[in-house]
């Protein structure tokens, strides 16, 4: 099997799968060569499977997981692409899709199942042991995007009166272990979490000392319902590399480790720099049909911001019509305009995002935004007075253009920072909506101001 697929190079020189090896392995799918598909991806990592199954048609992707049989790397499955796991979900048998759970860490499990419609979920369940799936179902339950749905309920709890070689004799015995894990867990008989032991601090310790003698108190615990967002806020705060999840009433339920957050913090920012265009949610792998219904909202608002923005020129028309240099450059101050508060929105919506905005600050943050408005608006205004003058020899034009420039730059500052504030306030996502109001802001006081002042100097 290596050598067949040592003939065609994986990756090339900037990361990505070949083509002529995804040629190859469609060219063996097409031509039903099982042998020489299974040659060619079994020796694939699950994350270069997982890639390679999204380059593929949707009929070819079937057609691999079964080439690949009881082979197929389950764990290749959390790596797809949302739309494209659910298409590859749906062509599995639940029995497949059960076999595959059973060798995932419980998070993953849930990652998997959580976006399936009920009887989806409930045909694969059904397949799954009593207690694994008893413990996906209570997962299933807790909110999406919460500490429930990303942690692990595969951990290791012990009395504090156990000894620690006890402990060590415990884990050697035990065949349920997780897969990997850093500390061990403190509990009393109702499984209330009392603290933690590092394993570097068990290993050290000599056998006959008590659990408890070691167990460190001072732990950060995260409630169960917790938003995702919060849990890596915390990591973050705290250096954290691995973090008990309790219930209301603090029983320990589960635990969340790094690589959890590190996969909760690329896609808390891909869905932020998604919703800030306008594509929330959408993927390469989606279909037509999909990708249009996605954007059509998000255009027909930016059609309703530019038909504001041209009702604001119409009532200018004569004065636009008497001097045909205004029509020229007005799109340069609302262009302007429209960067420099995307700019300040973009700082203003992470800021929110990683809490370093807020009421304790928002003043501040305000004034700061208004003056560096201000001060772009008066450096851009002598070099668009410059420019003007230059152009079309008239200094009154350049002293127009240039005093439009310090409005809308100010503006745009003032409508970057304020905006995003009003939205998180209001409880609604700025990185939805804020572009949105930002530009319909800039528009129309970009214009407004360089045709009313020409309006009321020139005419």
């Amino acid at each position: 099997m290596q050598d067949a697929a040592s003939e065609v190079e994986l990756r090339d020189e900037d990361g990505g799968i070949r083509s002529d090896f995804l040629h190859a392995v469609a060219a063996a799918l097409d031509e039903d060569d099982v042998a020489k598909a299974r040659a060619l991806t079994l020796p694939l990592h699950e994350a270069d499977l997982a890639d390679l199954i999204e380059l593929l048609r949707p009929e070819a992707r079937a057609a691999l997981i079964a080439a690949l049989g009881t082979d197929f790397k389950a764990t290749a499955l959390p790596e797809l692409d949302e739309s494209v796991r659910d298409q590859v979900l749906e062509d599995m048998p639940a029995e497949q899709v059960a076999e595959a759970l059973q060798q995932l860490d419980s998070d993953e499990a849930v990652y998997l199942l959580e976006d399936l419609d009920k009887k989806e979920q409930s045909d694969i369940l059904a397949k799954l042991p009593y207690f694994e799936r008893i413990a996906l179902q209570r997962s299933l339950e807790y909110p999406e995007d919460s500490a429930g749905r990303i942690m692990q309920t595969d951990l290791i709890a012990v009395p504090p009166f156990w000894s620690v070689g006890q402990t060590i004799d415990y884990m050697r015995e035990a065949a349920d272990l997780p897969d990997r894990f850093y500390e061990i867990f403190v509990v009393d008989p109702a499984y209330h979490l009392i603290g933690s032991v590092a394993l570097n601090r068990l290993l050290r310790s000599k056998r006959p000392i008590t659990i408890e003698s070691i167990t460190d108190a001072d732990i950060r615990p995260i409630q169960v319902e917790a938003d995702q967002e919060e849990v890596a806020r915390q990591f973050e705060r705290y250096n954290l590399t691995s973090a008990p999840v309790i219930d209301q009433d603090k029983r320990l339920v589960g635990v969340i480790t790094a690589d959890d957050v590190v996969e909760v913090v690329q896609e808390e920012a891909s869905e932020d720099i998604l919703r800030m265009g306008g594509v929330g949610g959408e993927s390469v792998s989606d279909s037509v049909w999909e990708t249009t219904r996605l954007r059509f909202g998000w255009l027909l608002a930016n059609l309703a911001t530019a038909i504001l923005a041209s009702v604001v020129i119409s009532f200018f028309e004569a004065t636009i019509e008497q001097m045909v240099a205004l029509a020229v450059l007005m799109p340069i101050v609302a262009s302007m305009g429209g960067n420099a508060g995307t700019q300040t929105m973009t700082v203003a919506v992470r800021a929110l995002a990683m809490q370093d905005l807020g009421p304790v600050n928002a003043v501040r943050v305000i004034l700061r935004e208004s003056a560096v408005g201000l001060l772009n608006g008066l450096l851009f205004a002598v070099i668009m007075a410059a420019i003007a003058y230059f152009w079309f020899g008239s200094d009154e034009l350049g002293l127009i253009i240039g005093l439009a420039m310090i409005v809308n730059l100010f503006a745009a500052a003032l409508a970057g920072i304020l905006i995003p504030l009003a939205l998180d306030a209001l409880d609604l996502d700025p990185a939805v909506a804020s572009g949105v109001f930002v530009t319909t802001v800039t528009d129309v006081v970009g214009f407004f101001a360089f045709l009313g002042l020409a309006a009321l100097w020139l005419v």
